[in-house]
């Protein structure tokens, strides 16, 4: 198997001719065999040795599975059952007492350094030491809010690449197509939640709120894994993940639109899914011409080659683009807070934060199956400026003015800004030179539009 989640070693490399690329679609439409059926075997595991036909009676049992009755676009059950069974074909031991002992730990330590680095107090309610499936479980209800509207986005925009007077026509179709697609992305999801599981070392680890708030949960049996590739011991690797973990709930806790405005990125990119349907007839019938019947594979180049384009529209871009700056903005900020906790108490702590940094700048299998499940790669490529912006303001301003910053969406810096992270507010006062009158003037004709 390849490290890279739900892809096959022994799979052809992309031809570059798919349009779904990195879409919830990729496997639906792409080399994986007939409207990816081959992928989807393999996310099941029904996939014979050697390309050789799976066990038909399980597949037929699966195929049934997909097709439950169930509420919503995707069949949750079926999906988390699939994630539980993937995060189980390696060891997934339960934590010990003393793993859980030892994160709860390293929390409570974690927020007491914070203490001297942030005006916000801690966030943190309670702690876990998580397994994989205990992983896959406890952030299910932010994974469906995530995912469901990408799901009912492609599937409504399905609908309306039809003309007008054809989808009455072919409500039934569409109806049956529906069900395939959510039966596709439920298995494309359960496969992927199942990889992400044994890849995430915590609850916040791609950036985004997965658990309920105030829940601070590690995963050992990840950490451990992580641990072994670097020159530092399991007990500072634990610590710096406590310390990432706390900032990030410190953030959350006391930025009450922060949350829903990260979120609201992806619903938002969701509802611009948009297919394009001039030229799909004449697509179609030009790649049909060359179509053999008899010949399988001309089959599978048709679906190969795509049938759709899926173009960003404005609307996603704009979308796409405060998700990354914000993304980054969150990570620089975590990364700040905590190099700052550590400066003088750590001497491991510049060598994990490095390794950090790269892991998230190159774009682990976590950001990997993140852009496959919800069509979008969440990649803070600008961790660097953010965290040097971050670093910069403090230093001229103060902790308050750092973290001040993030009252209100609006005051948030740009890309612009990332562009010239020395410069962000070179020219704003000193909070010591701001008078209280001065201050609820500069709020009130923000709050006013002006």
């Amino acid at each position: 198997m390849s490290d890279e989640p739900g892809k096959n070693s022994d799979e052809p490399e992309e031809s570059g001719q798919n349009p779904f690329k990195g879409t919830p679609f990729e496997q639906l439409f792409g080399a994986g065999g007939l409207g990816g059926l081959g992928g989807a075997l393999g996310g099941m595991g029904l996939g014979g040795p050697g390309g050789q036909m799976p066990d038909l009676g399980q597949l037929f049992s699966q195929l049934q599975s997909l097709m439950q009755p169930h509420e919503g676009t995707l069949n949750w059950d079926y999906a988390l059952d699939l994630a539980r069974k993937s995060a189980a074909r390696t060891s997934d031991p339960s934590p010990t007492q003393k793993q859980k002992d030892a994160v709860a730990d390293a929390v409570r330590l974690a927020d007491h350094w914070l203490d001297e680095t942030t005006s916000f107090p801690s966030g943190v309610t309670s702690t876990a030491a998580w397994s994989r499936a205990e992983w896959i479980v406890g952030t299910t209800d932010v994974w469906k809010v995530l995912v469901e509207p990408i799901a009912e986005g492609s599937v409504n925009a399905l609908g309306g690449a039809l003309p007008e007077e054809a989808r009455a026509m072919s409500a039934p179709i569409l109806g049956i197509l529906g069900k395939a697609v959510g039966a596709m992305l439920a298995t494309q999801i359960g496969s992927g939640l199942g990889a992400l599981a044994g890849d995430v070392l915590s609850v916040s680890d791609i950036g985004l709120p997965l658990a309920p708030a105030g829940k601070a949960a590690l995963v050992p049996a990840n950490i451990a894994a992580f641990a072994e590739g670097l020159d530092v011991t399991e007990d500072d690797v634990l610590l710096y993940l406590a310390l990432r973990e706390a900032a990030h709930q410190r953030l959350f806790a006391h930025v009450p639109w922060l949350r829903e405005h990260l979120i609201g990125a992806v619903a938002d990119y969701a509802r611009g899914i948009e297919i394009n349907a001039e030229g799909i007839q004449g697509r179609i019938e030009e790649q049909m011409r060359g179509v053999d019947p008899a010949n399988p594979e001309s089959m599978q180049e048709l679906l190969d080659g795509g049938l759709f384009d899926l173009p960003k529209s404005p609307a996603q871009e704009a979308a796409l683009n405060r998700l990354e700056v914000t993304l980054a903005l969150v990570e620089g900020w975590v990364d700040e807070v905590v190099g700052q906790a550590t400066h003088e108490r750590m001497p491991a702590a510049a060598k994990l934060q490095e390794a950090f940094r790269r892991r998230r700048a190159a774009g682990g299998p976590a950001e990997e199956t993140f852009a496959t499940l919800v069509g979008l790669e969440l990649r803070p490529r600008r961790l660097r400026d953010a965290s040097t912006l971050w670093g910069s303001l403090r230093t001229r301003q103060g902790t308050e003015a750092r973290d001040g910053v993030w009252m209100h969406p609006d005051l948030l810096p740009t890309a612009a800004d990332l562009d010239d992270p020395l410069g962000f507010r070179e020219d704003a006062s000193a909070p010591d030179e701001m008078t209280d009158d001065d201050f609820d003037a500069g709020l009130k004709r923000l709050l006013d539009g002006e």
